[in-house]
């Protein structure tokens, strides 16, 4: 035990001066936490939402990530698209009629889909609909191979034949918004002038949306009932994945060897990977957010800290008086900041985490949360609770004790 010398003129006998273990650090540091529940929930609370806000965009991120990019494995990267491109004066330029042969000769190229959009044709439920409430559909003109390429499934009955039989296959925006679920009843729709029954519905192509909204028939049929010119105005082309960025660059001269500059060629997954870029600049915006709450609680507790301070000015003067040294009243109150920051961390990681398994359990994502959001928001939050309490600790030892004791 250490002591120190009284002033001059008293008497010569030691005060002994008190001394601070660390196994009573825990509970001086919390004695002003437990007195005052209410003020540190709410003070804790800010530290909460800003550790929460960090911890729940970068779980919710992972995982949306982890599914989108499992989605484009699964789809693959190696679909490409030839469409009708445009002419120097804006207007649309047609493919050739010869546009799927010639494709389908290039060098690793894998499969081959042509379809027609069928301008002059629309599809209704019934003959009694108003023209021009298409309701976002369209008709166009597929065969077999559009399946094998696309990768595509039935959600039930069948796909075309290439007979000129009247039926139809549809998408599935467009079944649902026509209003049929199945084809059990056969169903019949109205479309381009005549009826046509529907043998078939598609599952969803993300790759393809306007599939999706689409009543496909087969070539046969839109030439003749439909008036089919037999231009393609969309192939689909599935090329080996290690070659699909050579073989894009030769589809427009293979499809339009005269005029390639009015083809139009894209990789729909570049969609999905645009939207995964998107959704990571959109992390970085809320985790901006989330940076600022922290800062607004790191102050609160600094504000809460200070008035501590002031409320216990008698319990300081009183410590030291009897012989507490500046650096035991230090550790006391920066320890309360601790306590407090820490708890809120904790508490915000919690509510983090189930933020993102409740989002992913919602999308049917895997939840991934990571490990550095964890460790990281509870290394943040003690950091928070170091830099907030740094100043009413060293205000609160550096109080002199008659000051601190005239005010009781």
């Amino acid at each position: 035990m250490t002591t120190r010398d009284q002033s001059p003129g008293a008497p010569t006998h030691r005060i002994p001066r008190s001394t601070l273990r660390s196994r009573d650090l825990l509970p001086t540091g919390s004695l002003g936490l437990r007195s005052r529940k209410l003020r540190a929930l709410l003070s804790g609370l800010g530290i909460a939402i800003g550790i929460a806000s960090i911890v729940s965009v970068l779980g919710v991120t992972r995982s949306s990530q982890s599914a989108l990019l499992a989605q484009i494995d699964q789809l693959g990267t190696n679909l490409l698209t030839v469409a009708n491109g445009m002419g120097s004066s804006g207007e649309e330029k047609l493919l050739p009629t010869t546009a799927t042969a010639m494709i389908g000769q290039v060098a690793h190229v894998q499969g081959v889909a042509p379809t027609a959009k069928l301008a002059d044709a629309n599809v209704y439920r019934n003959d009694h609909i108003a023209t021009g409430r298409t309701g976002g559909r369209s008709v166009r003109a597929a065969d077999a191979t559009l399946l094998t390429t696309l990768d595509g499934s039935l959600l039930s009955g069948r796909f075309l034949s290439d007979d000129e039989s009247p039926v139809t296959v549809l998408g599935y925006n467009a079944a649902t918004t026509l209003g049929i679920t199945d084809v059990s009843g056969n169903d019949r729709v109205w479309l381009g002038g005549h009826w046509y029954t529907v043998v078939g519905i598609l599952k969803p192509f993300t790759l393809a949306p306007e599939i999706d909204q689409s009543a496909l028939v087969s070539f046969a049929s839109a030439e003749h009932l439909l008036g089919y010119n037999g231009h393609p105005s969309r192939i689909y082309v599935r090329a080996q994945t290690e070659y699909t960025a050579d073989v894009a660059k030769v589809l427009a001269p293979a499809a339009n060897p005269e005029n390639p500059s009015e083809v139009a060629v894209s990789r729909p997954s570049d969609a999905l990977t645009a939207q995964l870029q998107v959704k990571q600049s959109g992390a970085g915006l809320i985790l901006g957010l989330g940076a600022i709450a922290l800062l607004v609680g790191a102050i609160g507790i600094a504000n809460v800290m200070v008035i501590a301070v002031l409320e216990r000015r008698t319990e300081i003067g009183l410590r030291r008086a009897l012989g507490a040294a500046r650096g035991h009243v230090a550790a006391q109150f920066l320890t309360e900041s601790l306590i407090l920051a820490t708890l809120g961390g904790l508490g915000g990681i919690a509510i983090g985490a189930a933020v993102t398994v409740g989002m992913a359990l919602n999308r049917g994502w895997t939840t991934l949360i990571p490990p550095e959001a964890l460790y990281g928001g509870l290394l943040v939050s003690i950091a928070a609770g170091v830099i907030a309490g740094m100043y009413p600790a060293l205000r609160a030892a550096q109080m002199p004790p008659t000051d601190a004791l005239r005010t009781a």
